[in-house]
């Protein structure tokens, strides 16, 4: 006896929602997920073609002089100092001339490290944060977190970050001290 074959049909699969399914999944993981924004420091820059500005003199003791050399030495006033007092000589002076022109003058040599240039940015910042901060709460009674946007720019006028940066090239004699 032979057994005869019989050729079986394997049954297709409809595929055809499977492009809309993947779709679908896309779109919602696109929306439910989070993406990671870059952090940095806030500073208006001028755009490059901008005619030459206008000159400002202001008064040598309006002026906190900030400093880090190619070896990371961190200065403010031509006397060396921490983090935490860099911090605390910023607020002072800020404070101190409030309705005063001053600015933060900031010197870097060509071969400061990244990290301590940022963490000499982090305490100015620090110091500024502190003053709005204290004086959101005097004169609001509140934190600055919960100030609206009048109060903020209320007390960033009062407080404006004025700052001026430079890079000291190698034959400066910033390095050399």
């Amino acid at each position: 006896m032979q057994l005869r074959r019989t050729k079986r049909d394997i049954p297709e699969l409809n595929t055809t929602s499977t492009a809309d399914i993947s779709f679908m999944l896309l779109v919602f993981f696109l929306v439910t997920s989070s993406m990671d924004a870059d952090k940095g420091l806030g500073r208006k820059l001028s755009p490059p073609d901008e005619p030459q500005q206008e000159l400002q003199d202001i008064n040598r003791s309006n002026v906190l002089q900030i400093r880090l050399d190619d070896q990371d030495a961190l200065y403010c006033d031509d006397q060396a100092v921490t983090l935490a007092q860099l911090q605390q000589q910023v607020e002072s002076f800020v404070a101190s001339r409030q309705t005063d022109r001053y600015v933060i003058a900031v010197e870097t040599g060509s071969k400061t490290s990244y990290n301590a240039y940022f963490e000499m940015q982090d305490a100015v910042v620090a110091a500024y944060h502190s003053l709005r901060e204290k004086m959101a709460r005097s004169k609001y009674g509140h934190p600055l977190s919960q100030c609206t946007q009048e109060e903020l720019d209320a007390i960033a006028e009062c407080y404006p970050q004025r700052i001026s940066e430079a890079v000291v090239s190698e034959a400066s004699p910033l390095n050399n001290k």
